[in-house]
């Protein structure tokens, strides 16, 4: 099969199409024909050298999620069939034709989606559903600040959190990002180059704060995010752009009994991910067949420029996500 490699450690160039052996399915396991994969920063943080693959991923080749067609099913699948039209969340290897993954990881495409729509959902949509709904235990009423309101992530937190009722602010980079994410149901968002985010949230919940943080910044951000939280909020970090090493007034996270949490996704193992994709399935797949929450696809590119595609996500000049379009 064709795929996207990572040759070695370094810019966008390095990634190129090479021939690989098409991979065969467990037991557990069905095997999809690839029509459309999407690409993630995590990606670029492999190809960088800065994100080894976990245990059994495939090691040169990236890709956290695919849409396409069930062409073999293992022995102990129960639900799938061969030529179900799924997408799924994989440790790796979606830059390719072929990919093998746990039944528990796919999910079936929602509505009239196409294939390069539907691979932009499911590291996006599983992220957020983890970090904003289960660890960060967004309530009934609360409130949430998403920063990188245009990436894929927040354009899935937008419309997830106020789909299910929920009031959400978001921080981004320009003008036209930032009526974008309203258009998508932000309540405010915040231009971080031209406003101070503390500031803008103490304005606008007239001091009280808000109740959950979504934060893939990291570095200055968190004292910031923190004084930017109601009592009882939770600051879940999901990404550190702008470092790791922060300082923290512990007062206030005393004082406002506050949690601070974060987790990654790619590591954890399949009962975990099958459990994500099972809410997922029960309370947002049915919002996005009904054209309630849409995928925003910022572009798409064929498999064999992978290197243009990463190159565009470093630029950080696109709303949404990038798509690869395989078969």
């Amino acid at each position: 099969m064709r795929a996207i490699v990572i040759t070695q450690p370094g810019g966008p160039e390095v990634l190129q199409l090479a021939e690989r052996s098409k991979p065969v399915c467990a037991d557990d396991e069905v095997l999809i024909k690839v029509y459309a994969a999407g690409v993630n920063r995590p990606d670029v943080y492999q190809r960088k050298g800065n994100y080894p693959p976990p245990k059994g991923a495939s090691p040169d080749i990236p890709g956290l999620e695919i849409a396409g067609v069930i062409e073999q099913v293992g022995k102990d699948i129960s639900r799938w069939k061969v030529g179900d039209k799924v997408c799924a969340l994989l440790t790796g290897g979606g830059y390719a034709e072929y990919c093998a993954v746990a039944q528990g990881q796919c999910l079936p495409v929602p509505g009239n989606l196409s294939f390069e729509e539907t691979a932009s959902l499911p590291e996006t949509f599983f992220t957020v559903w983890s970090n904003v709904f289960d660890r960060g235990q967004l309530k009934n009423n609360e409130t949430l600040l998403v920063h990188g309101g245009s990436s894929g992530i927040g354009v899935a937190a937008i419309q997830m959190a106020k789909a299910l009722g929920h009031t959400v602010y978001i921080t981004a980079g320009s003008e036209e990002k930032c009526r974008f994410c309203e258009s998508l149901g932000a309540e405010r968002a915040i231009n971080y180059k031209t406003e101070n985010f503390a500031a803008v949230i103490k304005e606008i919940s007239s001091g009280k704060g808000v109740d959950v943080i979504l934060d893939m910044i990291g570095g200055d951000y968190v004292q910031p995010n923190i004084k930017s939280l109601a009592d009882d909020g939770r600051l879940v970090m999901i990404n550190m752009m702008l470092g790791k090493d922060v300082q923290v007034d512990l007062s206030v996270v005393m004082s406002k009994r506050l949690t601070i949490t974060g987790s990654t996704l790619r590591s954890r193992d399949v009962s975990f991910k099958s459990a994500i994709a099972a809410n997922l399935e029960k309370h947002i797949w049915p919002l996005i067949a009904s054209g309630k929450i849409k995928p925003v696809v910022s572009t798409v590119f064929p498999l064999e420029k992978g290197a243009d595609a990463h190159a565009l996500m470093e630029s950080g000049d696109l709303i949404g996500k990038v798509v690869l379009k395989i078969a």
